[in-house]
């Protein structure tokens, strides 16, 4: 299953999830990889969810130790946990003078 069915898949979901959901930011290449800046992607109903548990679903390939992330603006590890309502960023390295 590519990236863009997975995240339609979730999308459609969202209505049967009582789990809630997060916003999903990405900059640079990471937007430009996945073809799209920003999504709302449901949470589990039950459990936690990482940060990484996230990246998986993304399907954007593994999980560089180079990217940084945001969870409500504030730079976190990538094993720190999300929750309903949380905007999540994803950083890669940037460059620039």
């Amino acid at each position: 299953m590519d990236a863009k069915t997975n995240l339609d898949l979730l999308e459609l979901g969202m209505a049967q999830n009582d789990g809630g959901s997060v916003t999903v930011l990405l900059f640079a290449a990471l937007r430009d990889q996945a073809g799209w800046e920003e999504r709302r992607l449901p949470l589990p109903s039950a459990g936690t969810t990482s940060v990484l548990d996230l990246w998986s679903v993304l399907d954007l390939g593994p999980w560089s130790g180079s990217l940084r992330v945001a969870v409500n603006q504030v730079l976190v590890e990538p094993q720190s946990f999300v929750v309903a309502g949380d905007e999540l960023a994803f950083l890669p390295p940037f460059t620039g003078g």
